[in-house]
């Protein structure tokens, strides 16, 4: 079956392809205390991407947007009401097995790991299930244990470890059958710095020398523009971004941040807009496709009592803020 499969698309072909997937869910809601009314929930309507081999995307949306939806679309544990997907040019859902052989799934939230067993315990049981061969077994763990740092904890207890080691633990275990393809949803979630910056290196090292094609979700967007070179952004189940991160800045326009730092009440600054005054800072904020910095130097030089002065750019989580505000006003 692994050989059949390997056989259905080349390496140079087209991951992943969704094409006019609708995704609904009917619920019965109550509208007195003795009727129920049918409605329609729609988790995806109409979403079309792909992506080729060796592209790492994220995926982004507020919760409810669809992006759990298309995982388990992709993962084969759900059927569209309309469309088609294609994982390596196979339906998930017809031939779920030949399809996950290939592909890794990580949800933040949930972990494969025995909780009451050393964690060497659930990688030897992976290996048996799946089937894995020695070869791709030790080479792969060899990779786990030089990039990961799992060798350190490899005969600890899951239930003994941080939550930033049983995430790298969770990860490896995820690619241990060495996937073309990988969908992570949330992998950063609840990781302190450290252990956060080792996951991005090391999820931006596999995608550069493997290329592995990958699929990321999270909330936090600093994380998603640092990672990856294409987003897609989901908003009330259709998809209403694709496109790398200066061409989101563009169209967003290309806000900064003023903190004046004086005494006083906050005064006018032609070219900015008073966005409120924070721990004794005054914001404000401008475009600096309409304004240049030059300009707005030189409306803050007229103003008396100024201490200090900084510029910045706008956090990448205002900017989508700012864009799903204004596409639910439009919509």
């Amino acid at each position: 079956m692994k050989n059949t499969a390997a056989t259905v698309t080349r390496k140079w072909d087209t991951v992943v392809e969704i094409s006019g997937v609708t995704k609904f869910f009917d619920q019965k809601r109550p509208v007195s205390l003795v009727k129920r009314e049918n409605h329609r929930i729609y988790a995806l309507n109409d979403v079309s991407f792909s992506l080729q081999r060796g592209e790492f995307a994220a995926y982004a949306g507020p919760n409810g947007a669809g992006k759990s939806t298309t995982f388990k679309l992709l993962s084969g544990m759900l059927r569209p009401q309309k469309g088609s997907v294609r994982i390596f040019g196979m339906d998930p859902s017809d031939m779920r097995i030949p399809v996950m052989r290939r592909t890794g799934v990580l949800f933040g939230n949930r972990s494969e790991l025995w909780w009451d067993h050393p964690i060497r315990a659930s990688f030897e049981w992976k290996k048996a299930v799946w089937d894995i061969d020695d070869a791709t077994y030790e080479r792969v763990c060899g990779e786990m244990r030089e990039l990961l740092g799992i060798g350190e904890i490899w005969n600890s207890f899951a239930r003994e470890l941080s939550l930033g080691q049983r995430m790298r633990a969770n990860l490896a275990l995820t690619l241990l059958h060495d996937p073309e393809l990988v969908l992570l949803d949330e992998p950063t979630l609840g990781l302190d710095v450290l252990a956060k910056r080792q996951m991005i290196d090391f999820l931006k090292r596999i995608n550069r020398e493997k290329q592995v094609t990958l699929l990321v979700t999270s909330h936090d967007m600093d994380d998603l523009t640092e990672m990856a070179n294409r987003i897609l952004l989901i908003n009330s189940g259709r998809l209403a971004f694709d496109g790398d991160y200066e061409h989101l800045i563009r169209m967003a326009g290309d806000n900064r941040i003023i903190r004046l730092t004086m005494k006083g009440d906050a005064p006018r600054i032609d070219g900015a807009i008073y966005a409120g005054t924070e721990e004794g800072k005054h914001l404000y904020r401008y475009d600096a496709s309409v304004t240049s910095a030059q300009q707005i130097f030189g409306a803050i030089s007229g103003i008396p009592q100024v201490e200090d002065v900084e510029l910045g750019h706008e956090a990448i989580e205002q900017v989508i803020a700012r864009l799903y505000r204004d596409w639910k006003k439009e919509g």
